[in-house]
């Protein structure tokens, strides 16, 4: 009895031990797994509405690919001031938001009290920073760029102090995850 196989099978099987033989096992003896991680940077959102409102959209890039550390080099200050001149806010505004969104992070100051919490309170309260689930972070900008939040004797830019979104109808817990159930 003649056993004759197709050229396919004998392809197949003749191939065969060499894929079983292939592996991108990276045996070094040890078990345990690789935890080197490259992280991209794609977007960076220390305070609220920096890029969004003071930069040009085609500094956004400029600003989501650089570190607070070079926010001075790129002048990040000098667009800040640019653009509160640009809406005669001012030079209390200006120079105030230029100091305290540059270099651009969310500070914080675990040493004081965390009642103090709470979007810009460490610059202009001597607060504990941060921000609180409350914090209406988008009016608080508005009003510290159009209102007279920065200065008492600016004049309130009428339409551009709120987003007209009301703050969350949701409860927050005391303690972790603080965040009620989902509805």
């Amino acid at each position: 009895m003649r056993f004759l196989l197709s050229p396919r099978t004998l392809c197949v099987a003749l191939a065969l031990p060499v894929f079983v033989a292939c592996s991108d096992d990276n045996d070094t003896g040890t078990t345990s797994p690789d935890t080197t991680r490259t992280y991209n940077q794609v977007e960076r959102l220390g305070n609220p509405l920096v890029s969004e409102v003071f930069f040009m959209k085609r500094d956004h890039g400029l600003h989501n690919s650089t570190a607070p550390a070079t926010d001075a080099a790129n002048d990040f200050g000098g667009k800040i001031r640019a653009f509160t001149n640009a809406f005669n806010r001012g030079p209390t505004i200006a120079n105030t938001l230029a100091t305290v969104l540059v270099p651009d992070m969310l500070m914080v100051y675990p040493n004081r009290a965390g009642n103090t919490a709470g979007w810009l309170s460490w610059a202009l309260a001597a607060g504990y920073g941060g921000r609180t689930l409350q914090d209406d972070v988008v009016d608080a900008g508005l009003t510290a760029i159009f209102g007279k939040l920065l200065d008492p004797n600016a004049t309130v830019v009428t339409g551009l102090t709120s987003d007209n979104i009301s703050t969350s109808t949701r409860t927050y817990l005391t303690t972790f995850p603080y965040l009620e159930a989902a509805r």
